[in-house]
């Protein structure tokens, strides 16, 4: 919203404010996101009387604490961000986790929201072997078996079985390709409720069965071939750091291996007018952009996405060549 200031020198007197916070008051006690709103008030308010008149830190504070008053309470996002500047005043309720910042004095631009997204490494690990299959999601903190629809191993498969082949072998590689079918169809079911980097580990040969089973390819981002059947859940962490440690190499993957699909799907939007357009039409999931694709545009782009629920990240520059440098996953 415009306010009505009265002349250049008044605009140019009054400080920019920009509040970056999580914010979700349907999994956190109202008293703590209050009492976090009082503590980066107090905050702005110390730096406001040191460095501006009385007047105008009057006239700022009366406004954020007008802002902060007026917060919505039963909304279902994960975080806010709160800007207030000379010659407007905006609260975006954001679907992505933030880390907490405050920045005074310094111009907003609505990809700041995007660079101060909270960095979640989490990703999808699936083990599998002639035997069984298990399936984590790890992040930096925890390792987490996931449950099952599907029989965890082999033997669960038999009762379904043709009948006994002739050759053992053959059997064998029956048996395991039915078994596989299972565990992939179960993936799907993960891979619906989580949308992380997935990495499968097996031996080459169990690998290779997988590999001409399974319908999700596309959103596998690397193998890791050796035989983890017997191992722990504290081997298959140490198998797996080395591959997760290049997190911004792991994440621009994924994140291409999504626009692939999305693109065989037939809902991919490329380039700025056509995803300016689905972003305008709320149908915008994911925004994917070059780092350094700057355009007023791009930024209206990414405040729709993000006001309407999506997603935004950044990838690196000549990653969306054959995009436009710009890209948008619509819902489907």
């Amino acid at each position: 919203m415009t306010l009505p200031l009265h002349d250049e020198k008044e605009v140019l007197d009054l400080p920019g404010i920009a509040i970056m916070l999580p914010f979700e008051p349907k999994m956190t006690i109202k008293r703590e996101l209050e009492y976090t709103l009082l503590r980066i008030a107090a905050g702005v308010e110390k730096y406001l009387s040191g460095n501006y008149v009385d007047e105008t830190v009057t006239t700022m504070m009366n406004r954020l604490n007008h802002l902060i008053k007026s917060l919505n309470y039963s909304t279902y996002k994960k975080s806010i961000a709160i800007y207030l500047s000379p010659l407007m005043e905006k609260v975006y309720y954001l679907d992505i986790p933030v880390e907490e910042k405050l920045v005074l004095d310094e111009p907003f631009r609505i990809r700041d929201l995007v660079d101060n997204k909270k960095e979640l490494h989490r990703y999808l690990v699936l083990v599998l072997s002639h035997a069984r299959s298990r399936l984590y999601k790890g992040d930096d903190n925890r390792f987490v078996r996931l449950a099952s629809n599907s029989p965890a191993q082999v033997a669960g498969c038999r009762r379904e079985a043709p009948a006994r082949l002739a050759d053992p072998l053959y059997y064998k590689e029956v048996m395991l390709d039915k078994f596989l079918r299972y565990a992939d169809h179960s993936l799907g079911l993960i891979l619906k409720a989580y949308q992380l980097p997935l990495f499968v580990m097996a031996t080459e040969k169990v690998m290779a069965h997988f590999k001409k089973i399974t319908h999700y390819a596309h959103r596998i981002t690397g193998y890791i071939h050796g035989n983890y059947e017997e191992a722990s859940e504290a081997e298959i962490r140490k198998a797996i750091a080395p591959h997760v440690a290049d997190w911004q190499k792991i994440r621009e993957a994924d994140l291409l291996l999504r626009l692939d699909a999305a693109r065989d799907k037939g809902k991919l939007a490329t380039g700025i007018k056509k995803v300016w357009q689905a972003a305008a039409e709320k149908k915008g999931r994911l925004l994917v952009a070059e780092k350094n694709y700057l355009c007023a545009a791009v930024d209206e782009v990414i405040e729709k996405v993000l006001e309407n629920g999506g997603d935004v990240d950044f990838v690196a520059d000549d990653a969306l060549a054959d995009c436009g440098r710009i890209a948008l996953i619509q819902y489907y």
